[in-house]
């Protein structure tokens, strides 16, 4: 929907020798970080109401929500699943939560640079748990997209092994680049 990150310019070390950033980022880039780093949920309704809006104005013809399982599985607040749900609620769509499931332990991806070696990494990572997503057309969410990577992972394998009609993807936000 848009950019995370519009800008980021670092401004020193703190006391411990760590980098400061001055972080702009876009309105709902700010929603999602005030959310999924700072556990503000209050910011919650207005990101479901952002991404119902921006859904309806696309018409697609969606049956199902899929969420992308979580790449870090120890993070205790996951923003994907609460979004969608309050989404599908609003929009009235089943929404899948666990449809789709991690099945092999993979680093994180946001400090692997090469695309090829992303692929290379989620490549049988990921199995299809219910298959309620047959001959669906399925919107599949995500918090954000960086390289595309696990989006076209999992978009295949709802294709290939899922059978579903047709596959939309929707992402919060994105970065502005890989690096």
């Amino acid at each position: 929907m848009d950019f995370h990150t519009l800008s980021s310019n670092y401004i020193g070390d703190d006391e411990y020798g760590h980098p400061q950033f001055d972080t702009k980022r876009s309105e709902i880039g700010e929603l999602l970080y005030r959310l999924k780093y700072g556990k503000d949920s209050s910011v919650l309704d207005d990101i479901i109401t952002t991404a119902t809006q921006f859904i309806k104005s696309t018409n697609w013809a969606v049956d199902l929500i899929v969420c992308v399982p979580p790449s870090r599985k120890g993070r205790k607040f996951q923003p994907v699943p609460p979004i969608a749900i309050g989404i599908g609620r609003v929009l009235g769509i089943k929404v899948c939560v666990d449809t789709i499931v991690k099945v092999k332990d993979t680093p994180e991806l946001k400090n692997i640079f090469d695309f090829e070696e992303r692929m290379r990494i989620l490549k049988n990572g990921f199995q299809i748990r219910d298959p309620v997503v047959a001959g669906n057309s399925i919107l599949l969410f995500d918090d954000l997209y960086r390289s595309g990577a696990t989006l076209n992972t999992v978009s295949s394998l709802l294709q290939r092994e899922g059978k579903v009609k047709n596959v939309y993807v929707l992402t919060l936000t994105m970065t502005q680049s890989i690096r």
